[in-house]
């Protein structure tokens, strides 16, 4: 129940989001709600087309993608309002990186013994969307440049991973225990790396003429 309220809460702001940078680039009604879902589940969708996990959860709960339209469609009222709290959506995107991480990791765990997919689903389910928002908003990425996201997703699977595997040879803990761990420690180490704009180590090449 807590991992389902959370989800809601994270596909709504990613839904308003989505619909920010839609209307940064002139898009039309349909244009905002296209972004806004491919932003809010499009990486659930690429996670469960790749690991077999049918039906889509979007399609399973329609609802969902309801929230999502009504989200987006609000925010092409109220843009200015929306745009005014951008650090309260950060937060709010912090804390949906963390839920699509676990949902992630648990789908992938379920339908895979193997860690190494439950630490994938959790990196697709926690930064595909915003990077098929940003294809489809011809942008390099935000994940590839901004602090750290797709690096958290991964601890937050390896963590959830882990967990897992202590529980059943070690020591047991409960799932909404080993739940709320991963939540946490993702959600802190997301707001602590925007605060210090912590992130990996760039790339730069400039090749000489």
């Amino acid at each position: 129940m807590l991992l389902t309220s959370l989800y809601i809460i994270g596909i709504t702001a990613e839904g308003m989001t989505g619909a920010l940078a839609a209307g940064r680039h002139n898009m039309d009604w349909f244009g905002v709600v296209f972004i806004a879902c491919v932003t809010a589940i499009g990486g659930g969708s690429i996670r469960d087309v790749l690991f077999g996990h049918y039906p889509l959860t979007w399609v399973a709960h329609p609802e969902y993608l309801v929230i999502i339209c009504i989200a987006a469609l609000l925010t092409t009222r109220i843009p200015y309002f929306v745009a005014r709290f951008e650090r309260t959506f950060l937060v709010l995107d912090a804390l949906g990186l963390a839920v699509f991480s676990v949902i992630g990791a648990r789908i992938g765990l379920d339908l895979h013994p193997s860690g190494s997919m439950a630490v994938a689903g959790a990196i697709i389910t926690g930064v595909f969307g915003g990077i098929l928002r940003d294809i489809f908003c011809a942008r390099i990425p935000l994940v590839f440049q901004k602090e750290l996201y797709a690096s958290i997703s991964l601890l937050i699977g390896s963590l959830y991973v882990a967990c897992n595997y202590a529980s059943k040879h070690y020591f047991p803990l409960d799932e909404n225990t080993i739940i709320i761990a991963c939540l946490t420690i993702g959600f802190i180490i997301r707001l602590v790396a925007i605060r210090y704009h912590l992130g990996l180590p760039t790339f730069k090449f400039n090749p000489k003429n």
